[in-house]
């Protein structure tokens, strides 16, 4: 008598978690955040904590990967591969794309897209011998225990990945219904809140440059998903219900290999994929795939995710020189070179893995994958600092990202710095953790969620 009262009201809540969490618009959907840019304005993320103060929760993280985590309601989602002892052959590769006679040139010894100086000269690691395990986890946001883990691929990548890399590298999305984790060569997947896997795309093997290993993100507007295909085969990128999986359309693009994640951005009241390359950096009509505007200027090797605000595109890109533009979407068509589209541009200490921060009308961004700072004016590119050396700050491939006043940035080691916006530098702290971090902070409400290779970390003071 006394056990129907409890147990139907778990039975009720079991049941209706999905429908009650897709009623929540997803606090932290992608890896850049609600705008897109890098920011939570409605977040107040603590500004202290250490391994001893400051965190609600530690929980271990199976297998490898540096993905950013995304948040809907009470769910924290993200992926990870997962080596296991088996034996297997490798994935086969697309027949037409094959390897060239000749091997690309490398980048200097050691150094990878993700840039830290380890491994073989030049090169990723040797391709995998034993099958690996494509996972997709939720974790409960209160107390950090597993909720669900799926498994959406298993396989021997047919490439390895950068010593610093990982083979789930592409952050997940999440539109408040559904989840979806893109692995590159292992797949696009779709997963309801409650772990299901609802469809899987195959788009065939990338062959990285180097074999430093996949890493973009794909985006989401709408109905429509948004996949970046660059590498040293044929280049594409490529748009998909994200219902039925159904491609809408395909470009091809004129590029080797790249990192960049696409940026979705309304123009006039027309939907734009916006996405750097080193050829060229397109506009494409989200609904046809057609080419709206381009400008080139951008370096090899593009990671950078594009930034947009009021109007303007930020472009980006740090590997083996510096660019940085800024420009004008209303009225960009067809070739901008030269034009009044472009506003300014930047050719110095640029990123090459980080992402850029727009918040408050300036622009900040890191030099290559170290702890030096600049911040410009968003409208004009005037600088009001440059090369700002941020101590404790080694090698820094995690983006900055910015909430309740406050500029965060986390390096390889562990070293989080807060910094005061503004047009002078400010430190306001330094907090340190044990562990490595490649992957973005997601800010939500009064805490930060937190990706490190051993373990994913909830910092804010205790409830």
């Amino acid at each position: 008598m006394h056990r129907v009262p409890f147990v139907l009201p778990c039975l009720l809540g079991s049941l209706l978690a999905p429908f009650l969490l897709a009623q929540q618009p997803p606090e932290w959907s992608n890896w850049r955040g609600p705008a897109g840019n890098g920011t939570a304005p409605a977040a107040k993320p603590p500004l202290r904590w250490n391994e001893q103060e400051g965190l609600r929760w530690k929980a271990p993280l199976p297998g490898s990967g540096c993905s950013s985590p995304v948040v809907c309601g009470d769910r924290i989602f993200v992926t990870t591969a997962i080596a296991t002892d088996r034996d297997g052959a490798p994935a086969a590769g697309n027949e037409a794309e094959k390897p060239p006679a000749e091997t690309p040139p490398s980048t200097p010894p050691g150094e990878g897209p993700r840039g830290q100086r380890q491994g073989r000269p030049g090169r990723g690691a040797a391709p995998p011998s034993k099958v690996h395990v494509f996972v997709v986890l939720a974790y409960d946001s209160r107390d950090g225990k597993e909720v669900w883990r799926t498994v959406v691929n298993e396989c021997v990548p047919h490439e390895g990945a950068h010593p610093t890399g990982s083979l789930a590298s592409g952050s997940p999305i999440t539109d408040g219904e559904r989840i979806y984790a893109f692995f590159g060569s292992r797949g696009l997947h779709c997963l309801g809140l409650a772990g299901k896997l609802l469809w899987s795309l195959d788009l065939g093997r990338q062959r990285v440059r180097g074999q430093f290993g996949e890493g973009a993100s794909p985006a989401l507007h709408g109905d429509v998903l948004v996949v970046p295909w660059d590498h040293e085969g044929a280049s594409f990128v490529a748009a998909f219900d994200k219902r039925t999986k159904k491609e809408l359309w395909r470009q091809s693009r004129p590029e080797k290999s790249n990192w960049a994640t696409p940026l979705v951005v309304e123009v006039g009241g027309k939907p734009q994929v916006i996405l750097t390359g080193t050829q060229a950096s397109p506009g494409y009509d989200l609904r046809t795939g057609e080419v709206v505007w381009s400008h080139g200027g951008m370096t090899e090797n593009c990671i950078p995710t594009p930034i947009h605000d009021q109007g303007v595109v930020y472009l980006m890109s740090g590997f083996r020189g510096a660019c940085l533009q800024a420009i004008r979407l209303a009225g960009a068509v067809g070739d901008l070179t030269g034009s009044k589209q472009v506003l300014w541009s930047h050719d110095r200490e640029t990123s090459y893995t980080p992402s850029g921060l727009l918040h408050g009308g300036l622009f900040y961004f890191l030099k290559g994958n170290n702890g030096s700072l600049s911040c410009l004016d968003a409208a004009t590119g005037a600088v009001h600092y440059e090369g700002q050396k941020v101590d404790g700050l080694r090698t820094v491939y995690s983006s900055p990202v910015a909430a309740g006043g406050r500029i965060y940035i986390t390096s390889r080691e562990g070293t989080t710095k807060v910094i005061a916006p503004g047009p002078k530098y400010e430190e306001l702290a330094t907090n340190q953790l044990d562990d490595t971090f490649d992957a973005t902070m997601a800010l939500v409400g009064d805490v930060i969620y937190l990706r490190g290779r051993k373990n994913l970390y909830c910092i804010g003071a205790a409830e």
